[in-house]
């Protein structure tokens, strides 16, 4: 599990600019999660090759009579006992202020790296005017500019020599199945029937699990680890101050876990929030498995399948190739197929095909349906192989990588799905110069 480091202060001081500069520094980003109650994001970020995640939490008002404020504030605690490090926020232009001292004072008493941070510095009089900070006995201040990205360097490489190494589990090395969903989609439910106890509290509360939870899970002979996780929900319906976290946790299962076991009411659809979920799991290049839960609740005829199916897909496109398994945790109806298909789900995931017989396969089709030409120059593919990665990555060689576009790389994704088995696993194509 990565890092935890959460972003601090009064409102308006720039912690927002200063996240998202953070968040689209490098390409090893792999999403930005808008936040759960107001001006919450989380998100995930690297330096000099260290992992972290990132929680920009609302503006700290101490004593305000405002209810958000308040809550919000209940949420910057949480954050800060939550955090491995915190960067403390400042604004150079309105000096140190009430609510700078009551942030201050909080952090005091934290026994955790904290960096003081002073925004908007972006001339030599304003580096100056810095050294009032010192007076909120935080020690070192860095000085930034998050607009321009000015100063962050330093105070990167300060805060990742400052992140506390992560112990390995031992249990991490097992596959690592996330349920995830939408709040009372009948995730604890399935996890029950499964394993034939009731190991989770289900109730018909939305939002009663709050934590990620494993459970060591042995079936057709694969072992691994079954993550059940608080639903996801929109953040305009997320009021609790225990439930943001309960969200963040849920999004770290995902960025952590092999399979995405993406279980869906079907008396409620595959509305927009199941379809955040689904994207978000495809962006992190997850394997993939929809389970249509609470099946036996719905009117059906024999078409009724089919075309529930169908519209799934519709919704999914270009990326289609998914399961779609249909489930009643309480009749127990294909619970196990469900897990039959996660399994074979990751072994695609890790399936490695040989160089010789991508070769052999995928060049005769691309000499028959070459790249388009690109102001009259003419692609030539040479050779293709799979990369050392974790998840599927091709990469083609060609003599003019830049001019091939995405329509083809859908095109060659296509082929490769249908001479090789990659269900339920997004595939990233890559052109490099040969």
């Amino acid at each position: 599990m990565s890092n935890i480091v959460a972003i601090v202060g009064r409102p308006n001081v720039g912690k927002s600019t200063f996240f998202n500069r953070l968040i689209q520094r490098r390409e090893a980003i792999v999403d930005a999660v808008s936040g759960v109650t107001r001006d919450r994001h989380y998100g995930k970020s690297e330096w000099n090759g260290k992992e972290f995640s990132i929680i920009d939490t609302g503006g700290y008002v101490l004593g305000s009579d405002d209810v958000f404020e308040a809550e919000i504030d209940k949420q910057v605690e949480l954050a800060i006992d939550e955090a491995d490090a915190i960067i403390f926020m400042v604004d150079v232009e309105t000096g140190v202020t009430g609510m700078d001292e009551d942030v201050a004072e909080l952090l005091r008493k934290v026994n955790k790296p904290v960096f003081l941070v002073i925004n908007k510095v972006d001339n030599a009089k304003r580096n100056e005017d810095a050294v009032e900070f010192y007076a909120l006995g935080l020690g070192e201040y860095y000085t930034i500019a998050s607009i321009n990205g000015s100063g962050t360097g330093e105070l990167l490489d300060a805060l990742v020599k400052a992140l506390p190494e992560k112990e390995n589990v031992e249990e991490a090395e097992l596959p690592r199945f996330a349920v995830v969903g939408r709040p009372n989609a009948g995730k604890s439910s399935f996890i029950n029937a499964l394993i034939g106890e009731d190991r989770y509290i289900v109730t018909d509360i939305a939002g009663t699990t709050r934590d990620a939870i494993d459970t060591r899970y042995n079936r057709f002979g694969f072992e691994f680890n079954l993550v059940d996780t608080a639903g996801i929900r929109r953040k305009s319906k997320v009021k609790e101050d225990l439930e943001f976290y309960s969200v963040m946790r849920s999004v770290r299962a995902i960025e952590h876990c092999d399979v995405c076991l993406i279980v869906m009411d079907a008396t409620r659809g595959f509305d927009g929030q199941v379809q955040n979920i689904f994207w978000l799991a495809e962006r992190n290049r997850k394997g993939i498995v929809i389970l249509v839960n609470k099946w036996d609740l719905v009117e059906k005829d024999h078409k009724s399948t089919n075309e529930f199916e169908k519209m799934i897909r519709e919704q999914l496109e270009p990326f289609t190739d998914v399961p779609i398994v249909f489930i009643s945790s309480l009749t127990k109806q294909r619970i196990f197929k469900a897990i039959e298909t996660a399994v074979e789900v990751y072994n695609n995931r890790v399936k490695k095909i040989k160089t010789s017989k991508l070769n052999e396969i995928l060049l005769p089709i691309i000499e028959n349906y070459p790249p388009p030409a690109y102001k009259a120059k003419y692609v030539k593919i040479k050779y293709i192989m799979q990369l050392p990665t974790a998840q599927p990555q091709f990469a083609f060689f060609c003599n003019l990588p830049q001019y091939v576009k995405d329509p083809y790389k859908r095109f060659l994704e296509n082929k490769i799905r249908e001479h090789f088995d990659f269900n339920g696993v997004p595939i990233s194509i890559y052109m490099r110069k040969k």
